[in-house]
């Protein structure tokens, strides 16, 4: 199934730290090329992140080039023939060419060979089993440059093998679909994909974060989690009901209003209807702190948002800082529907960017002139204080403010001597 091709406009293999380490490796009977996402993205006109590169010498020569030319090595995964070299603060891995000798779940037994298709046929999908060489010749072994031109993700030979050896394969398959397909996804694999998700039980939490946080931020992720909860696949992932109209919805938004996706705010779409349910989701996904504490508020009192005027909404950022409130009321623009009430929500959305909340002017010393003791009590009257300036529409004039402090220090004193 070869297939040979040019890749051009690639600069990076003609010059540069890659360039370098090709240079490196393609010298007394050895080859590397590079491999993987690089090719891919290049093919498709998407900006590269890393570049990998395989090599038939084994790792223990490629750290003793490395060294002879100062270049630094470190062996990240020896045991699996993988060694990062740093080139002008640029890491490359170079992992050697190898076959699964048995497979176990994420783990395999490998060997080292120099067959560029059985190290091919051992990779996931076919937009991700091309290689490059330093010439620029494109090799495919497994069809993913045709892959590539109708935009669709394919797993390389049986799917159900393919997602057998490591489960997380079933959301990469969503994951590259979102990212680089078009169309529906390939039936083949999705029926696999349904086939193998009781695997999905198996796989670590840290593992689904990390590739569920890139799907949901993907172009495609609104059909692909659309696919996924046809298949089943979504519930026994977050425990709980997954909310694909609001979801596509928070997408439609963010779009609409210029923003960059947020992987929380489609997650809380996706996920939350109370805050219930994002203390869950941030359990079974093992989020970081600060990622909890953005799903659990927005979470907390949506449903309040439709429908508030101007005046409550300035509460409301007055309460939350600016990014809690604005990604509260884009959660709740998503309950709703895009489409309705535009207008309304885009000026409830924008308010941070045409009003900043003052800070509150009342300070302890104005309630201990007016005999509230230092302790529990003065906090306590700080806080009616504070409800009572909201509820006058965050007053600055002297007047107003001493009469706020008057009646509030009146009524505690009197509240609390019955």
């Amino acid at each position: 199934m070869s297939e040979v091709r040019l890749l051009s406009d690639a600069p990076w293999l003609a010059s540069g730290p890659a360039a370098r380490v090709l240079d490196l490796l393609n010298a007394d009977g050895e080859e590397a090329r590079v491999i993987g996402g690089a090719v891919r993205n290049a093919l498709m006109q998407i900006p590269l992140a890393d570049i990998d590169i395989a090599t038939t010498a084994l790792p223990e020569e490629v750290i003793r080039r490395a060294k002879r030319a100062g270049i630094k090595s470190v062996p990240t995964g020896i045991e699996h023939g993988t060694v990062t070299l740093v080139v002008d603060s640029q890491p490359f891995e170079v992992t050697t060419l190898r076959e699964d000798t048995e497979t176990y779940g994420r783990k395999a037994r490998v060997a080292f060979g120099r067959d560029w298709l059985r190290d091919a046929e051992r990779r996931d999908f076919t937009i991700n089993g091309l290689s490059v060489d330093a010439s620029g010749v494109v090799h495919d072994h497994v069809g993913g440059l045709a892959d590539i031109e109708a935009r669709r993700v394919r797993f390389i030979g049986d799917p159900a093998q393919r997602i057998a050896e490591d489960y997380l394969r079933i959301l990469r398959f969503f994951r590259f679909h979102a990212a680089y397909g078009a169309g529906e996804v390939d039936r083949a694999g999705y029926l696999a994909c349904i086939g193998g998700r009781a695997g999905l039980s198996g796989l670590s939490a840290e593992r689904i974060r990390m590739e569920m946080l890139k799907l949901v931020v993907a172009n495609g992720a609104a059909s692909a989690m659309v696919a996924m909860g046809d298949g089943g696949l979504l519930q026994p992932l977050f425990g709980g009901i997954a909310y694909t109209g609001p979801f596509a919805a928070m997408i439609e938004i963010e779009r609409l209003m210029k923003l960059a996706p947020s992987a929380m705010r489609r997650l809380a779409a996706l996920t939350v209807a109370v805050t219930e349910d994002a203390r869950r989701i941030a359990s079974r996904l093992r989020l970081s702190n600060a990622e909890a504490k953005a799903l659990d508020s927005m979470g907390h009192r949506w449903w309040r948002l439709p429908g508030m005027d101007e005046a409550h909404a300035k509460r409301r950022l007055y309460r939350l800082d600016e990014e809690p409130y604005r990604d509260r009321v884009l959660l709740a623009w998503a309950r709703t529907g895009a489409g309705q009430d535009v207008d309304q929500w885009r000026a409830l959305a924008t308010l941070p960017e045409r009003w900043r909340a003052p800070h509150f002017p009342l300070r302890a010393s104005d309630f201990i002139a007016r005999g509230i003791a230092e302790g529990p009590a003065l906090g306590h009257v700080l806080t009616l204080a504070e409800d009572a300036w909201l509820a006058a529409d965050f007053p600055l004039e002297p007047k107003i403010l001493s009469d706020i402090a008057d009646q509030t220090a009146a009524r505690f004193t009197r509240d609390h001597r019955l």
